[in-house]
């Protein structure tokens, strides 16, 4: 027998005998190399599977494969949890219950998926299809073709394909960190419920509903939300909460028909002239929203919290070298305060052609699509309405629907404006046990600093766990943060995939 197979042999009897020994990072990081091989194959399978929330067929399919995995690992009660209507994707439920455990943990992450266009992506590239590269897909790559030749994988390498950062990493990690324990003989110290969502990337429009069903199968103590990025910095985060989201499409009209420039210009009114100016009496040249009362609702960092954000790595500028530009909204202001207040974004802006399709034209409607973040204590409701307010300070008529006729004649300038469903932010309090407990067991399983972040600047409606479980849930990333997550050419650096299991089986092992 090979000395690290017989070393690993022995630990394992070992820690069966003593079932509450600590993890040790160094075997658990060799249990990953002796199966590196056989678990990429089977997550590049997972990784393959459509992920959409509308593909109900591709929707079953992950379903099926995560509840095998489950099964395979040992983990009791697998099933769907069902909402009230038909044909929504369907939440995924086990659990394990540990003698003398005096708490429950759930661990979350979503199978669905961002809808994509395959042909943003690069050449060769399929979004399902997934490939191995050498490093990241901004620079110079190659096409890792045989991996299994490799007598180690390089932790740099990705993983292409939908998915496979956001968030299909955190449901294999989190079923592999407990299968792992499990084939060690280690105990959890604490009783697990895996949850695993269906719709998140639709907006999680019937959580709460399935949160409120089966409320007895999801009773516990605090949740552990792996999604997201971890920091720039490389090093691992907790994200004690999350911004919450909402949007708005506005439409400003002209006339009723595209008009000759020439003929017309100089005296019909232009929409993209009028949309623009109204958007830039929004927001200052320092990235301040403008709109009254747009950040009076915010809830005040505590001292903990100031402090744990002074402790966070500034690597502003090396982002904006990566990002390729060099002033932010706001050069005073660090991009992790900057993701601590409300925001106002432009999402995209659209009127006539432009470019070879361009013409001679006055356009008759110009487009805008906003997303509002919001931070602890604002609500959406009433951050769309303080908008509303200002649009109509600046001398707009507010429709919901294409003006009619009568309304074209009667109002000078005119927009339409379209409410989209938000939620609100989520914040846990630095010094509640149960951060406290977190944080101690992310530090305890890695080998660099942890970073502390009051909010992270991404949305997830965590309010509705607080809401409707009765939990305060708590994120703990691992997808690197260059992933390209919702966008083309999403990546996952394998090495994550790795570090992710050791700390999800770190706070499987979490202090009492």
């Amino acid at each position: 027998m090979k000395p690290r197979y017989l070393y690993l042999l022995v630990y394992m009897l070992s820690v069966t005998l003593v079932s509450a020994q600590p993890v040790d990072r160094g075997t658990l990081d060799q249990y990953i190399r002796l199966n590196e091989k056989k678990w990429l194959k089977q997550y590049l399978d997972f990784v393959s599977i459509p992920n959409l929330a509308v593909d109900r067929i591709g929707i079953q399919r992950n379903a099926g494969f995560i509840m095998d995995l489950m099964k395979e690992s040992g983990i009791e009660s697998v099933q769907l949890l069902e909402a009230d209507q038909l044909n929504v994707p369907p939440a995924i439920y086990g659990q394990v219950k540990v003698p003398n455990a005096k708490q429950t943990i759930v661990f979350y992450a979503h199978y669905d998926g961002q809808p994509v266009d395959a042909t943003q992506w690069l050449p060769g590239w399929q979004p399902f299809e997934p490939l191995i590269i050498d490093s990241a897909p901004i620079k110079k790559f190659t096409v890792i073709k045989d991996y299994m030749s490799y007598s180690n994988l390089d932790a740099n390498w990705r993983i292409t394909g939908r998915g496979s950062a956001d968030d299909k990493v955190g449901i294999y990690a989190i079923i592999r960190a407990y299968a792992s324990l499990k084939k060690l003989g280690i105990s959890p110290t604490v009783n697990i419920i895996f949850f695993f969502e269906g719709e998140e990337e639709a907006g999680s429009p019937h959580l709460a509903e399935i949160l409120k069903r089966h409320a007895p199968l999801l009773k516990s103590d605090g949740w552990i939300i792996c999604d997201g990025p971890i920091h720039p910095s490389g090093r691992p985060v907790v994200y004690l909460g999350v911004r919450g989201d909402a949007g708005m499409e506005l439409t400003v009209y002209g006339s009723n028909r595209p008009l000759h420039s020439g003929h017309y210009g100089n005296w019909a009114p232009n929409p993209a002239h009028l949309l623009s100016r109204l958007l830039a009496s929004m927001k200052d040249d320092d990235g301040r929203v403008l709109i009254k009362g747009f950040y009076d609702q915010v809830t005040p960092l505590t001292e903990q919290e100031k402090s744990a954000l002074e402790n966070v790595p500034n690597v502003d500028k090396e982002l904006q070298e990566a990002y390729g530009f060099i002033r932010s909204e706001n050069p005073s202001r660090s991009l992790s305060s900057s993701l601590l207040l409300p925001s106002l974004n432009i999402n995209g802006i659209q009127s006539a052609a432009t470019g070879k399709l361009a013409s001679n034209i006055i356009p008759s409607i110009a487009t805008a699509t906003l997303d509002l973040r919001l931070v602890a204590g604002v609500d959406y409701q009433k951050q769309q309405q303080l908008v509303e307010d200002h649009i109509r300070a600046q001398g707009y008529y507010i429709t919901r629907s294409a003006p009619s006729d009568a309304e074209r004649l009667r109002y000078n300038k005119i927009i339409q404006v379209k409410l989209k469903s938000g939620y609100n932010a989520q914040r846990t309090p630095l010094q509640h046990p149960f951060a406290q407990q977190v944080t101690e067991a992310i530090q305890s399983a890695t080998r660099s600093a942890l970073v502390v972040m009051p909010s992270m600047g991404g949305s997830l409606p965590l309010y509705i766990f607080e809401k409707y479980a009765n939990a305060l849930p708590i994120v703990v990333p691992i997808a690197n943060f260059d992933n390209n997550q919702h966008a083309e050419n999403e990546n996952l650096r394998l090495g994550n995939l790795w570090t992710g299991i050791v700390e999800m089986a770190g706070l499987m092992r979490m202090k009492q």
